[in-house]
C-alpha cells in the first residue's frame, strides 16, 4: 500500500491531502484530478492580478514535485530573448531577473536583446525555437496589441507561445518637453486642439507602450498628435529631451530624473492610481481625462510545446528571483508591481489585453500596419 501527500485541487485550498492507495497508479486513476501530471502547480488565482501571495510557497512546491526532466533543465546556457534595444523597461526587468535566475539555476541566462519590427522580430525567433526551455521571451503590452496593429504577423501569440509568468505591471508618465507652454494636461489638450496634426510624439514603436497610451489619449482628448516610432524607447526619449520630439509616455524609471532636474515637464501618470515613486504627479485621469488608465507590463513566455514540467520550473525559478529582496526593490524602483502570476492567469490576462487592444484599435480608429 502506497501513502502520500498531494496538495487539493481547488487553487484557494493550499492544504495537502493525505491518500492512500495500491500504487502510484491506482492513486492517479483513483484521484486524477490530484495526479502529478495534471496539479505541478498551484498558485492561488487572483482575479485582478493586484498582488499576488503564494508564489513562494508554489515555488517550493513546484520544485518538490517537478519530473526528472525538469530536474535536469537547465544543463546549457539559456537565452531570455527582448524584443527591444537594450535601456528600456522590458531590458532593464530582464536583467535584473537574468541576473538571480543564472543564481539559482547554475547556468548563464542571456539576455538577447532583438530590437526593431515594432518587437516582432524577437518575438518571432522564439515562436520558432526549439520548445526545449533553453529560448525564452520577455515580451511586453505588444504581444496583446500587435494582432490589431499589423495586418499580418509571421506568428501567432495564443498559438506559437506559452506563457509562463506575468512578471510585472508599471504605469507611464506623459512629459513634454519645457518648449510646450502647457503645465497642465487640460492645458495640453487646449493647446493641441489650437494646432491639429502640429505636434509630434516619439515611442518605441509601433504597439509599444509609448505609442498604444498616447494612442489612447489623442483619442480620449479629441486631439491630432503625430506617432514618431524610433526602434527603441531609449532614442525616442533622447529626442524628447533635445526637443526634437515634444511629447511622449515614457517609462517612471527612464523620465524621473529628468523630471526632477525641469529638463522634462510631467503632466500625468498614465494608470489609475499614482506612482509610489512620483506621488506628487496626478494620473492622467484627475487631471482631466476619467477613466484613463493603461499600463505596461512584462510576460515571459516560451515556445508552445515547451514541456509543462519545463515551463513550471521557470515560472518557480522566476518568482524566487523576484522575492529576492535586492530585486524586488529595484523592480519596485522602476514604479512596477511585481506580478509573478502563474502561466494560467498569465493566459487568461493576455487573452484579455488582445481583445481589450481589439476594441480599442477599432474605436480609435489606429490605423493597421502594412
Amino acid at each position: 500500500m502506497e501513502t502520500g501527500r498531494i496538495l487539493r485541487s481547488n487553487p484557494l485550498d493550499l492544504t495537502w491531502l493525505d491518500v492512500a492507495c495500491p500504487g502510484i497508479a491506482q492513486c492517479t486513476a483513483q484521484y486524477p484530478r490530484h495526479s502529478p501530471a495534471k496539479e505541478k502547480t498551484m498558485l492561488i488565482e487572483s482575479a485582478t492580478l493586484k498582488r499576488i501571495s503564494a508564489p513562494v510557497v508554489t515555488a517550493i512546491a513546484v520544485i518538490a514535485s517537478a519530473p526528472a526532466a525538469a530536474q535536469d533543465y537547465p544543463s546549457k546556457a539559456v537565452r531570455m530573448i527582448v524584443p527591444y534595444l537594450p535601456g528600456g523597461s522590458t531590458d532593464i526587468v530582464a536583467r535584473i531577473l537574468s541576473a538571480r535566475m543564472t543564481e539559482s539555476f547554475k547556468q548563464q541566462v542571456i539576455v538577447d536583446n532583438r530590437g526593431g519590427g515594432a518587437s516582432i522580430t524577437g518575438t518571432d525567433a522564439v515562436a520558432r525555437a526549439a520548445p526545449d526551455g533553453y529560448t525564452l521571451l520577455l515580451g511586453n503590452i505588444a504581444l496583446g496589441a500587435n494582432p490589431s496593429l499589423f495586418r499580418k504577423l509571421p506568428y501567432d501569440a495564443e498559438r506559437d507561445l506559452s506563457p509562463v509568468a506575468l512578471v510585472a505591471i508599471m504605469p507611464t508618465v506623459l512629459v513634454s518637453h519645457p518648449s510646450i507652454p502647457a503645465r497642465s494636461v487640460k492645458e495640453l489638450i487646449a493647446f493641441a486642439k489650437q494646432r491639429p496634426g502640429a505636434l509630434y510624439y516619439g515611442s518605441a514603436g509601433n504597439g509599444s507602450v509609448n505609442h498604444l497610451t498616447m494612442e489612447v489619449f489623442r483619442w480620449m482628448a479629441g486631439i491630432d498628435v503625430v506617432h514618431v516610432p524610433y526602434k527603441g524607447g531609449a532614442p525616442a526619449f533622447t529626442d524628447v529631451i533635445g526637443g526634437q520630439i515634444p511629447l511622449m509616455f515614457p517609462t517612471i524609471v527612464m523620465s524621473n530624473h529628468h523630471i526632477k532636474s525641469g529638463r522634462l515637464t510631467p503632466l500625468g501618470i498614465s494608470s489609475a492610481k499614482r506612482s509610489s515613486v512620483l506621488p506628487n504627479i496626478p494620473t492622467v485621469a484627475e487631471a482631466g481625462l476619467p477613466g484613463f488608465d493603461v499600463n505596461e507590463w512584462q510576460m515571459m513566455m516560451a515556445p508552445a510545446r515547451t514541456p509543462a514540467a519545463i515551463i513550471d520550473r521557470v515560472h518557480a525559478e522566476l518568482v524566487k528571483a523576484m522575492q529576492i529582496p535586492e530585486a524586488k526593490e529595484r523592480i519596485l524602483a522602476l514604479g512596477a508591481e511585481p506580478i509573478g502570476a502563474s502561466p494560467k492567469d498569465a493566459t487568461a490576462f493576455l487573452k484579455n489585453e488582445m481583445a481589450r487592444w481589439e476594441r480599442v484599435a477599432k474605436e480609435a480608429k489606429i490605423p493597421l500596419v502594412e
